[in-house]
């Protein structure tokens, strides 16, 4: 597929120029190369600001994603008011990292963001997420609040549980689109990971997506295909998830995975806790579609050297 031509149907609609929803036609035959044996990163310690930057020098560097003028978005979890400690949302000094990684490498723009679940102004403020990106100073980076005016009707073509949805403009248009879950249980979906992630960027209602959970992850995820996936399991959910709350749920893991292969990084991301890839459906249906590699044996497991604190 040409993606200049559907973003250019993306503009042509939001401009109201075009009535016809914009098509994505991402044939599995396009998807085949995600099949590759990917490199997943592990970085274990408690200096996270270091643990990203480990992270990102072994995918290559933020340069290879990111490129002088583009427009980044970073898309993290800040779905619920909780604090750092409880673990729902992303860590905050993951995402300040990152966001300072992209502009040190000449983003024009650098746009965070999440459709919460709970009040938005009450889950940027308490997650840590809204100080962190504060401190850095510099006006290429925003944290925005959600617009429900943004939102695009998208065709999915080759979608099998999921023929249309509603996607955010900016998430579409991004040159450079970083995934950034926090590693939890989820009651429906068994755990919440990198592919469940995307509901942050979806209109509609969402509780339309839980009947068939997995496989409409997945076809949400054609659209939506990161440059790179930084879990957080830094401190993870075990059981009550997604929104948790008690703190004897939680567990510190201090652990933090890298991979451009989305599929990838969930399935390792599972064995944290002590489930097998094929037991979480989103991993299984996004593998099916060709999304990325879900064995870990056909994968380069690389457990970097641990930093001090």
């Amino acid at each position: 597929m040409d993606r200049r031509k559907f973003l250019k149907q993306v503009s042509l609609w939001s401009a109201g120029i075009i009535m016809t929803p914009p098509v994505f036609d991402l044939t599995p035959e396009l998807l085949a190369s995600s099949l590759i044996k990917p490199d997943v990163l592990v970085a274990k310690g408690e200096n996270y600001f270091g643990m990203v930057t480990q992270v990102v020098q072994a995918m290559g560097g933020i340069q290879a994603f990111v490129k002088p003028g583009d427009k980044v978005v970073i898309k993290p979890n800040i779905g619920w008011d909780r604090n750092v400690e409880q673990g729902a949302n992303t860590h905050p000094v993951i995402v300040s990292r990152l966001a300072s990684l992209c502009l040190d490498a000449g983003a024009s723009k650098v746009l965070v963001f999440d459709r919460t679940c709970n009040e938005e102004r009450r889950c940027y403020h308490n997650s840590g997420i809204k100080s962190a990106l504060k401190e850095i100073r510099d006006k290429r980076l925003r944290l925005e609040y959600v617009d429900d005016r943004k939102f695009v009707p998208v065709t999915i073509k080759n979608g099998k549980a999921l023929k249309q949805w509603s996607f955010y403009k900016d998430a579409l248009e991004a040159d450079c689109y970083i995934n950034v879950p926090v590693a939890k249980h989820h009651g429906l979906s068994g755990l919440s990971l990198g592919l469940k992630n995307v509901m942050g960027i979806i209109g509609g209602w969402r509780g339309r997506i839980h009947y068939q959970l997995g496989e409409k992850l997945a076809d949400l995820n054609t659209v939506i295909k990161p440059g790179f996936t930084i879990v957080d399991a830094t401190r993870v959910i075990t059981r009550n998830g997604p929104q948790g709350g008690d703190m004897d749920d939680v567990k510190k893991l201090d652990t933090i995975i890298g991979c451009v292969d989305p599929v990838a990084a969930d399935a390792y991301a599972t064995t944290l806790f002590g489930l097998k890839p094929d037991q979480i459906k989103s991993t299984v249906e996004a593998y099916k579609r060709g999304l990325g590699q879900m064995d870990l044996d056909k994968c380069n497991i690389r457990n970097l050297k641990a930093l001090q604190a």
